[in-house]
């Protein structure tokens, strides 16, 4: 038996893009910051940043290009996969990305900055589920409260 499973929430560097295969199937790519705080030897504390790519399909892509922007906190669940292509001057290159099957818009729509009216998925607030925005429209809509902007910490995680 094997696992091969990525849990992550972080922020997202940059907005999504969203291409279209031939077949028609949407694929949209972003990345994702996960950051780590620590004590180093001389007890300063210390932050870094590690940076995933995440790659969406179908309907899923269809609703991260069109609720997700940069700075989103999202929690995504998904497999690890590495690619390998030629690039233009032909030498061997090499990419890890997390194939995403599941991701839920965290926070509320004065941290995620929800534009204008945008904030059906996300704007809901925590534990929007990708397949799940458009019921949240009408919540929104309706007037739910918004969720206080805070620090990612133990309670943002969804398990």
């Amino acid at each position: 038996m094997s696992v091969n499973k990525a849990i992550l929430v972080g922020r997202l560097g940059r907005d999504p893009e969203t291409r279209y295969t031939s077949a028609g199937q949407a694929v949209c790519n972003f990345t994702l910051a996960t950051d780590e705080t620590y004590r180093d030897r001389n007890g300063e504390r210390q932050k870094r940043t590690e940076w995933h790519r995440i790659v969406v399909w179908g309907k899923q892509a269809e609703i991260a290009q069109q609720y997700l922007h940069k700075g989103s906190l999202i929690f995504v669940e998904g497999r690890i996969q590495t690619r390998q292509w030629d690039d233009r001057e032909g030498q061997k290159r090499t990419t890890v990305e997390i194939v995403a099957n599941n991701f839920r818009m965290l926070g509320g729509r004065a941290e995620g900055g929800m534009a204008a009216g945008a904030g059906a998925g996300a704007g809901a607030g925590a534990g929007a589920v990708a397949g799940e925005a458009e019921p949240q429209a009408a919540a929104a809509a309706a007037g739910a409260e918004e969720m206080p902007s805070t620090e990612i910490s133990d309670e943002d995680i969804p398990f």
